[in-house]
C-alpha cells in the first residue's frame, strides 16, 4: 500500500509518520516538495506518485495571519483539498482531511454534531469549511475529520507556549470562557492509523465527515493550570495563573467560546474513541518517543 502523506514538519504530520510507520510506503511531501498553493504541481505529483490512499495533514493554519492573506488561506485550505479529491477520486484512492472546530462561531450551548450548520467567525474558519465543501462536492471516498485545540511537544502550540511562559513570568493571565477538548497530534494520529487499519481489512465503516477531538471539557484557563501542576510536580517555578474574559484578549479573529465537539458518530461507525484530555496531556508529557 502506497500512503501519501501531505505535511512534514506540522503536529499531526510530524506524529503521523511515527503512527503508520510499517503500514506501507509512507510518501512524505512537504511545502518544499509540493507547494498546495500550485494546483497544477499538485495534479502533477498525484498522477506521478499514483497513491493508494491520500492523507492530507497540511494547512495554512495561522489564524489571525489568515485576516490579512485572505487568498493564501483559501489557496491552502479550500483550492486544494478539492484538487486533491479530484485526483483522489480518479485514482480510486480515499482522502482523509483534517478540518477544525472554527468552523462553528461557538454560540451553542452544547457540544456541536456533524449536523449543525457551520458559521464561521474569520477567514480560517470559512476556508476550512470551504474546503470541507470542496472535497464533499467531488463525492469521492473521504473521511474529513474536524478536531479541535491540537497541540504536542513540537512546533507551535498552547502547550509549549505556556510551559515557557509560566516559568518566565510571575502572573499569567490566561482567558477562561472559551471552553474545549485540548487533543493531543499523538492521539490524532493513532486514530487515522485506525482508521486505515479498519479500511485495508475490508471494515472500513462510511466515509464522511466526522468529529474528532478528546472527551472531556476545560478552558485554556483550566488546561493552562493542568500543565502548572505538571511544572510544579518536577520542581520547576510557575507563575500565577489569573483567569479572565476572551473579550480582555482581543485578536483579529474572534474565537468560538464553545469548540466543543460531540464524536459520537465515530464512535459509533468507525468504533474508535479518544482518551481524556487530561489523561492524553499527561501521555503526551511522558511519551519517549517525543522527549
Amino acid at each position: 500500500m502506497k500512503i501519501l502523506l501531505l505535511g512534514q514538519h506540522g503536529q499531526v504530520s510530524r506524529e503521523l509518520q511515527l503512527s503508520l510507520h510499517g503500514q506501507g510506503e509512507l510518501i512524505v511531501r512537504g511545502r518544499a516538495q509540493l507547494d498546495l498553493a500550485d494546483p497544477a504541481q499538485i495534479r502533477q505529483q498525484l498522477r506521478q506518485l499514483r497513491p493508494d490512499l491520500i492523507i492530507n495533514a497540511a494547512a495554512y493554519t495561522a489564524v489571525d495571519q489568515a485576516e490579512s492573506e485572505p487568498e493564501l488561506a483559501f489557496a491552502i485550505n479550500a483550492t486544494a483539498p478539492g484538487i486533491l479529491a479530484e485526483e483522489a477520486a480518479a485514482l480510486g484512492a480515499p482522502l482523509i482531511h483534517y478540518s477544525s472546530d472554527y468552523v462553528f462561531d461557538g454560540t451553542k450551548n452544547t457540544p456541536y454534531s456533524e449536523e449543525d450548520a457551520p458559521n464561521p467567525l474569520g477567514v480560517y474558519g470559512r476556508s476550512k469549511l470551504a474546503g470541507e465543501q470542496a472535497i464533499q462536492a467531488v463525492g469521492g471516498a473521504h473521511l474529513i475529520l474536524r478536531t479541535s485545540w491540537v497541540y504536542s511537544l513540537h512546533g507551535r502550540n498552547f502547550l509549549l507556549s505556556m510551559q515557557r511562559l509560566l516559568q518566565e513570568r510571575d502572573e499569567l493571565k490566561v482567558v477562561a470562557d472559551q471552553i474545549g477538548a485540548p487533543t493531543w497530534a499523538g492521539s490524532i494520529a493513532a486514530a487515522t492509523a485506525q482508521v486505515i487499519q479498519h479500511w485495508h481489512a475490508g471494515q472500513a465503516g462510511p466515509w464522511g465527515l466526522y468529529h474528532l477531538s478528546a472527551q472531556g471539557e476545560v478552558s485554556w484557563f483550566g488546561f493552562a493550570c493542568a500543565i502548572a501542576e505538571r511544572l510544579r510536580m518536577q520542581g520547576k517555578p510557575t507563575a500565577a495563573l489569573q483567569p479572565i474574559p476572551a473579550s480582555a484578549y482581543p485578536t483579529p479573529t474572534r474565537r468560538p467560546l464553545n469548540s466543543r465537539l460531540d464524536c459520537a458518530r465515530l464512535q459509533r461507525d468507525w468504533q474508535i474513541q479518544l482518551t481524556d484530555w487530561h489523561s492524553a496531556l499527561l501521555e503526551c508529557l511522558h511519551s519517549p518517543r517525543q522527549a
